[in-house]
């Protein structure tokens, strides 16, 4: 199954003039047309060809982000929020041309509450910046889904990531927003209180709406105390499913590991190449252990025997952060390292997500998937909570392998969907996706979106063409 082309599946039509000179009056050069910056902003690292909107406004505060909300909402142009442009899934793609919203300027850490452990940034502060900014509080925020993303974005993606096994994903992570709704009302969303049962619960509404319901402006948080003590380890398996299988023992026995990650042979190969690493070339687990110096040992010791029961090898411990930061970066690094096994690839990604109890099961009958291809497939995963991911790598420029592709990432997600799983574990939807949502969530439940979409965008101007059509079996 070959890709749509995103430029062709919605109408397009020019800036209206009077649209286009109040920008220009209102935000001078942060307004523009330049070829250079708008395609830019029509890419992603999604295997979507590129779709580029009309302009591009670079917004510094709410109530800028309002004014652009109201003037689209006048003149029924498309409005694309975009933050750090590392979605995997064409969710900033201009489908439909309009305006991008770049927040990347709204970055500043607006209020630290460490006694309440909360902190309230705008949306174009990233998870890096934000962990650096709050370093002398003793204090850190752990949601970290590799990429150095910006927390409005992960907001919109409800993203997760590597330490969401011990402290959860952004949906559990943020107690209010500030957003500005399409025709430019600014509401708030949640409080700093722990808990309320204060009406519905609009905060969890927009995480995960990917820009189609409104644009987060600010962003409250829960921080966490800095561990007293790391530990990291790296241990090497016989086979993948073994591997899986020592993950599922360490979950269900309870071990409150903070990390553990599956890279498979083919990774390991491309991690060792691109950070100069000597990994043995079979299948391993990257743990993290957080905690007092006692219960890190611990840990890892009960882990240590685990593995060795699954035929785990070569566990090796990293307690000094240098060791422990050269082991997680060849981790965060893995996505760019995997892509030079194909120079000038693509990588159509999957991202299913299963019950702990079916891992196993599933990454065994995905393996046999993708040793009868020809193209390489590495994985890696945040096995830790059932969530994995096959780099599919092709050439763009050859529709066979685009849709021999999609034909494996169909297969994955199918089973994943059997076993009681879901067909994206933290990357959304965007355009990729929303062919099986139907069977994942059934008709009645889309309708249950459309019918919240429509009320809270009814001219349907925030990020059109994401997530599902605006009807059955429709178009935007």
């Amino acid at each position: 199954m070959n890709h749509p082309t995103p430029s062709a599946t919605l109408a397009r039509r020019p800036l209206p003039p009077a649209f286009s000179e109040a920008l220009a009056a209102r935000f001078g050069d942060r307004f523009t047309t330049s070829a250079g910056v708008c395609e830019h902003h029509g890419r992603d690292e999604s295997p979507f060809p590129p779709a580029v909107p009309d302009a591009v406004v670079f917004a510094h505060s709410t109530e800028e982000v309002a004014e652009v909300a109201r003037l689209c909402n006048q003149h029924g142009v498309p409005l694309i929020p975009y933050g750090a442009g590392s979605s995997l899934e064409g969710h900033l793609l201009a489908v439909a041309g309009g305006i991008s919203l770049d927040l990347s300027q709204m970055n500043h850490v607006l209020a630290v509450q460490p006694e309440d452990l909360t902190v309230t940034v705008q949306p174009g502060v990233t998870r890096k910046q934000l962990n650096q900014e709050i370093k002398d509080t003793g204090l850190f925020f752990p949601i970290d889904p590799g990429a150095d993303a910006s927390l409005g974005g992960m907001c919109a993606t409800r993203a997760s990531g590597t330490n969401a096994v011990r402290y959860g994903t952004m949906r559990e992570n943020v107690l209010a927003l500030t957003v500005v709704t399409a025709d430019g009302r600014v509401i708030r969303t949640g409080t700093q209180a722990r808990k309320s049962a204060a009406g519905y619960d609009l905060t969890r509404l927009f995480i995960g709406s990917e820009g189609t319901l409104g644009i987060i402006t600010e962003v409250t948080v829960r921080l966490y105390p800095q561990p007293e003590a790391i530990s990291a380890a790296v241990c090497a398996f016989p086979s993948m499913g073994s591997a899986v299988q020592a993950v599922i023992q360490t979950i269900q026995l309870g071990v409150p590991v903070a990390r553990v990650e599956f890279v498979d042979a083919l990774a390991i190969r491309a991690i060792n190449r691109h950070d100069n690493l000597t990994l043995p070339e079979t299948p391993h687990l990257f743990f993290e252990f957080h905690g007092t110096e006692a219960g890190v040992r611990e840990q890892a010791e009960t882990v240590q025997q685990i593995t060795a029961e699954h035929g785990g090898q070569g566990f090796e411990w990293a307690t000094r952060p240098e060791d422990r930061s050269r082991l997680w970066n060849a981790r965060h690094t893995a996505y760019f390292a995997m892509l030079q096994l194909k120079p000038g690839c693509k990588s159509v990604t999957t991202d299913v997500c299963v019950p702990i109890s079916r891992l196993a099961d599933c990454v065994t009958e995905t393996e046999k998937d993708l040793n009868a291809s020809a193209l390489p497939c590495p994985i890696v995963g945040h096995v830790g909570d059932g969530n994995f991911h096959v780099a599919i790598l092709v050439d763009p420029d050859k529709p066979e392998e685009m849709a021999e592709a999609e034909a494996i990432n169909q297969r994955i997600v199918e089973r994943a969907l059997a076993m009681g799983g879901t067909c994206t574990g933290e990357h959304g939807v965007g355009l990729h996706k929303q062919r099986f949502l139907v069977e994942e969530h059934g008709e009645d439940a889309l309708d249950v979106m459309r019918a919240i979409k429509d009320a809270l965008d009814p001219k349907h101007i925030l990020n059109p063409g994401k997530i599902f059509s605006a009807t059955r079996g429709g178009s935007q």
